[in-house]
């Protein structure tokens, strides 16, 4: 039934409350990072952050970097030695197991998009290159997973295997902590109490 049928003023008056309260709170976390909530000195573009570089001038992109890095077995590589072409990999978000690489995508932990609204939205281009090429946020994972995850937080995305969520988390504060970026106030109170229960539940 839509909304604007709905029989509002039958509804007992705590329910309504609560109603009101549930579409505040998504209103809050559907605009919170918008750049009404955040302004930005500078819109973002994905140009803005220039990546897959090959830093070290050996024809080996930071992509092939880090699916070489994060193979569980040694890779095998084309005929010119720049490209991976096989290799095992599991998805850290979702535990499948993949030795196809066009099956996977280079995962930022903390999304391009989601740093700019962080304080990369000041940054020069040199800083934010090395941002986007930057091997401690960058994972192998499923295309799938990665385009499920979008550019949010992990308020907003967490992955589905549960196993990781503690890690996932915990490196996501890391990241923008090594490279001074904020926490939005909910970010923040989320991150802080998933960080919380999984100290607890590992030392317990």
């Amino acid at each position: 039934m839509p909304w604007s049928r709905l029989p509002w003023s039958r509804l007992p008056r705590p329910l309504r409350w609560l109603l009101l309260l549930l579409a505040l709170g998504a209103a809050i976390l559907e605009g919170r990072e918008t750049e009404l909530m955040r302004p930005l000195a500078q819109p973002y573009g994905r140009d803005l952050y220039a990546h897959w570089l090959d830093l070290d001038g050996n024809c080996r992109d930071t992509r092939h970097e880090i699916l070489a890095r994060d193979s569980l077995q040694p890779v095998r590589w084309d005929d010119a030695g720049c490209r991976v072409v096989a290799g095992r990999w599991r998805d850290p978000y979702t535990g499948e197991v993949f030795t196809d690489p066009a099956t996977l995508d280079i995962d930022h932990l903390v999304p391009l998009k989601e740093a700019h609204r962080s304080g990369a939205d000041a940054w020069d281009a040199g800083r934010r290159a090395a941002f986007a090429n930057d091997g401690g946020n960058l994972l192998a994972v499923s295309a799938s997973a990665n385009r499920s995850k979008g550019d949010g937080d992990p308020l907003a995305w967490m992955p589905p295997l549960w196993a990781a969520r503690c890690a996932y988390t915990q490196r996501f504060v890391a990241v923008k902590q090594d490279w001074g970026l904020a926490q939005d106030p909910l970010e923040g109170l989320f991150t802080r109490a998933v960080v919380g229960v999984c100290s607890a539940l590992s030392s317990g």
